[in-house]
């Protein structure tokens, strides 16, 4: 599956200043990792973003968000958000921030 690089670029450019950040091709799109976690990717045209279990139960609430399922099974703590729900640099750089914050919880890989 081919994946939206004019989104791909988006979130590499509002991560930019996050410091430790890196890209790797995963689940054919990309993935964004911070200090070697995963926070984001890009499948399709779609972003897919690692919350934790609380604040994506929360995201699934809000419009365009659907769990994130490639197996039938879909993976606690992470959502999917279509492109009207991130349409402008800072509803996607929001959406961006809440995965950060989660990650940072994390220990560095």
């Amino acid at each position: 599956m081919a994946y939206s690089e004019e989104l791909d670029d988006r979130v590499e450019r509002l991560t930019a200043s996050w410091g430790n950040t890196a890209r790797k091709r995963m689940f054919g799109g990309v993935c964004h990792l911070l200090d070697g976690n995963m926070f984001a990717g890009v499948l399709g045209e779609s972003l897919i973003l690692r919350l934790g279990d609380e604040a994506a139960v929360a995201a699934l609430r809000s419009p365009g968000v659907r769990p994130f399922d490639l197996t039938g099974r879909p993976m606690r703590g992470w959502v999917v958000v279509d492109p009207p729900a991130f349409a402008g640099d800072e509803a996607l750089g929001q959406w961006l921030d809440h995965a950060r914050s989660y990650v940072k919880t994390l220990p560095t890989k």
